[in-house]
């Protein structure tokens, strides 16, 4: 069988295509012969279904084995990995992109179709991104591969983290929609800024009760303590007036209440507060009820749908906040996905910029 490596792609005969495509999924059908990309024909290497491939090139070092392929520049080891993984696991896949220039990262991404189905269908269950645990990944790379799998109608954006061991994780990637039905009203309030919190000595019951804000200092719940990121939007929102230790002239008392409770936010926090800040407005705004997620490592841990917090179910979201320009270990994000499993909840990113984007992150077994 006559099969040639120019540099990028493997290029086999009729029977090659018959063989390998025809019956197994591998590569793409061109003018009856067969172009394989080199990932695909290392794996033929490995399982022996090829001897060696001649190398074209003018350069070129006669008979590749699969030693000689996989250590080339042309094939990611971590990208073999993976697929061999999913050919292991059943699955029939190809590589998302073939065209010749394509860049190291998106080599490394593969389309892999539901089990007993393959490239001739026109169905894809994943859209597999395949990453070392020592590399790092921009949130807006991840990002939009959660959104390009929704755009072209593949269930389930994957990043495929490959440890040192070269066993393989797969964290399924989305781009969720935070909605709730958590409305409440409440009357205008008003509180003393403490050191890093706010305190409201005669609050109503609702403040609590059913809208969720605060936390009582005692049984008979009065007073209730907000922290800066509640007091901050409640006067942001003109529903709480805040009695500090400076006057600013000109300015109205909510207003200039609402700002030391910022430059306070900031002293304490720095700019991490704005972008918290940023991200519990967005929640409350979408009807969910954000509360602080300490206790489990995050930001915030969200409640969806609050009537009254006497009948208050478990929280469905961990939420940590990171700017939009964020660069994610793949170990970080391994912990975090096994700590939200743990105690049963989600694990979101709010993405903070211009506005709050959201990027969720679980474990995937394919």
């Amino acid at each position: 069988m006559d099969v040639t490596f120019d540099g990028t792609v493997v290029s086999g005969d009729s029977e090659a295509r018959e063989r390998f495509y025809d019956s197994r999924g591998y590569g793409t059908p061109r003018d009856g012969a067969l172009e394989l990309a080199p990932v695909e024909a290392a794996h033929l290497l490995f399982r022996g279904d090829l001897r060696s491939v001649t190398d074209s090139r003018p350069d070129g070092e006669g008979e590749l084995d699969f030693h000689d392929l996989l250590s080339s520049a042309a094939v990611s080891e971590v990208a073999f990995f993976v697929y061999k993984e999913l050919r292991d696991r059943g699955f029939y896949l190809s590589p998302a992109h073939r065209d010749k220039a394509v860049d190291v990262a998106r080599a490394k991404e593969f389309l892999v179709y539901p089990r007993g189905k393959g490239p001739w269908d026109d169905t894809v269950a994943y859209r597999v991104r395949a990453v070392s645990e020592r590399e790092r990944v921009s949130a807006s790379d991840l990002k939009e591969l959660a959104e390009q799998g929704r755009e072209t109608d593949t269930p389930t954006a994957v990043l495929a983290v490959v440890d040192e061991e070269s066993e393989v994780t797969y964290l399924e990637l989305g781009s969720p929609a935070i909605e709730g039905t958590s409305n409440h009203n409440i009357p205008v309030l008003s509180g003393r800024l403490l050191s890093d919190r706010v305190l409201v000595t005669d609050p109503p019951d609702a403040l609590y009760h059913e809208a969720f804000y605060g936390q009582p200092l005692d049984r008979d719940e009065q007073p209730i303590q907000l922290s800066l990121v509640e007091a901050a939007y409640l006067t942001g929102c003109g529903l709480l007036t805040v009695d500090t230790d400076r006057e600013t002239e000109g300015v109205s008392s909510t207003q200039s209440g609402h700002d030391a409770l910022i430059e306070r936010g900031r002293e304490v926090e720095g700019e991490r507060f704005d972008r918290r800040l940023s991200t519990y407005r967005t929640l409350r705004e979408s009807g969910v009820v954000p509360k602080t997620g300490y206790k489990f490592g995050a930001d915030f841990r969200t409640y969806a749908d609050v009537t009254d917090v006497d009948n208050l179910g478990h929280s469905e979201l961990l939420v940590r906040v990171v700017p939009a320009e964020h660069v994610f270990s793949p170990r970080d994000l391994a912990l975090d996905v096994r700590l939200a499993h743990g105690v049963r909840k989600r694990m979101v990113f709010a993405l903070t910029g211009e506005t709050v984007e959201w990027l969720s992150v679980e474990r995937l077994t394919p």
